[in-house]
């Protein structure tokens, strides 16, 4: 069995120690997807929040990730989700349009947050200061807690456009680069929330 690594509030606490009694996490999802909006959460969480299940999204199962998007929900001081377009995503690349989506998840947070720890990399254009934490959905709470509210969103969102965009499967595979995607899109073309810029899509277009 592979042992799974618990996310603490270790960041959040040496912030409050300077401090910074409003933290919030960000964290993103869906920037390898080949179709779909790029989704953001961000979440302001208790330093004493003892909410069971909060980790990286990606190690739990869908119905976990419901679970523990509602415990969220009710116990964050503040949580909110944004998101990038498709065409956001092809006219200023993933990496700004999944800032873009933090950002407007931030910005969405019904608390201005005095300090903001961001997945991975830098966010500019913030109006409070932030820190990067290499891999933080996996070691920093409050940013697990935003990559779980984020999934669940763009999840139920994914399957929103399945039943407007029929045939391409994206209640199954949520955008993904799966094989059922790839003969989808050789038969049906790329859709309308299809990211055309990706060398996927932009190779159905050509074959």
């Amino acid at each position: 069995m592979v042992a799974v690594t618990l996310p603490t509030f270790k960041e959040e606490r040496e912030l409050l120690a300077r401090g910074f009694t409003i933290v919030a996490g960000v964290d993103e999802v869906g920037c390898g997807c080949w179709a779909g909006p790029v989704y953001a959460g961000a979440v302001i969480l208790p330093f004493d929040s003892r909410i069971g299940m909060v980790r990286d999204s990606k190690t739990l199962s869908l119905a976990q990730r419901e679970r523990v998007s509602e415990s969220i929900k009710e116990e964050a001081a503040a949580w909110a989700v944004g998101h990038a377009t498709p065409s956001e995503v092809d006219a200023l690349n993933i990496r700004r349009a999944g800032a873009l989506a933090m950002r407007r998840a931030i910005e969405a947070l019904a608390l201005v947050p005095q300090f903001v720890i961001v997945d991975a990399f830098h966010l500019p254009g913030l109006p409070m200061p932030q820190k990067a934490v290499i891999k933080g959905d996996l070691h920093v709470k409050s940013i697990a807690a935003a990559s779980v509210i984020a999934k669940v969103a763009r999840d139920v969102e994914m399957e929103r456009l399945d039943a407007e965009y029929p045939g391409y499967g994206f209640a199954r595979h949520k955008g993904y680069g799966t094989k059922e995607h790839q003969a989808a899109l050789v038969k049906l073309g790329p859709s309308p929330i299809h990211r055309m810029s990706y060398a996927p899509v932009k190779h159905s277009i050509l074959s």
